[in-house]
């Protein structure tokens, strides 16, 4: 399970299926060679997996955890030896499923955009689709594109590195498998409308009962 609190309440999500999975792991790899260990491109990153994100006040702190985010160095030279971390990225990338899409847009990209987030990346497996934000100065997100299929793309604020869209998706042989999230029959999100409404299906608690079985 997956759980955070956001806006003071606690959403529970079951483990993203693996197509979900693949395509973080993959975009994890093609982003973290040059851009984390300098292999082949300008370094200059801190890129982790499913970081977990404290952000907020303490009072009305609230708990994330992206799929993937990254931090530039001249914000953090170095990785914090704690379980979570309190600076906000630099850029987020959320991976969509029909669980967690409408939790995605709706709670935690207002709060990436409170939090100073530059830049956000939504990507869909199953819709094969990539959305690309950068945050304006009112702090609002601007979608500069939307991105569709095995293309090859340039995207803030990795626009270095020529990314294989194709790499990341399922391939076409394989079975969606029972996870219901992988039969996603809504269609890609246009440009003038990067926030379509899906029905969230996360259980809800209020947050105080979580924080008092954390040890």
């Amino acid at each position: 399970m997956v759980a955070e609190i956001l806006h003071g309440v606690l959403y529970v999500f079951p483990r993203p299926a693996l197509p979900h999975a693949r395509t973080a792991s993959r975009l994890g790899v093609k982003l973290g060679g040059p851009f984390d260990l300098g292999e082949g491109g300008p370094g200059g990153w801190h890129i982790l997996d499913e970081p977990e994100l404290h952000l907020g006040p303490a009072e009305e702190e609230d708990d994330l955890v992206p799929d993937l985010a990254g931090w530039r160095v001249e914000r953090m030279p170095k990785l914090p030896r704690t379980a979570h971390l309190t600076l906000p990225p630099d850029w987020v990338c959320e991976v969509l499923s029909r669980r967690t899409e409408a939790t995605d847009r709706a709670e935690k990209m207002p709060i990436y955009a409170r939090e100073g987030v530059r830049h956000a990346w939504l990507i869909h497996p199953i819709r094969r689709t990539l959305e690309v934000f950068a945050l304006e100065a009112d702090r609002h997100w601007k979608l500069l594109t939307v991105h569709r299929g095995a293309r090859r793309v340039r995207a803030e604020p990795f626009a270095q590195l020529e990314l294989d869209l194709g790499l990341l998706w399922p391939d076409e042989e394989e079975a969606p498998g029972n996870d219901e999230d992988e039969d996603d029959p809504t269609p890609p999100p246009r440009e003038d409308d990067p926030t379509p409404p899906p029905r969230s299906e996360a259980k809800r608690a209020p947050a105080k009962a979580r924080k008092r079985t954390r040890p």
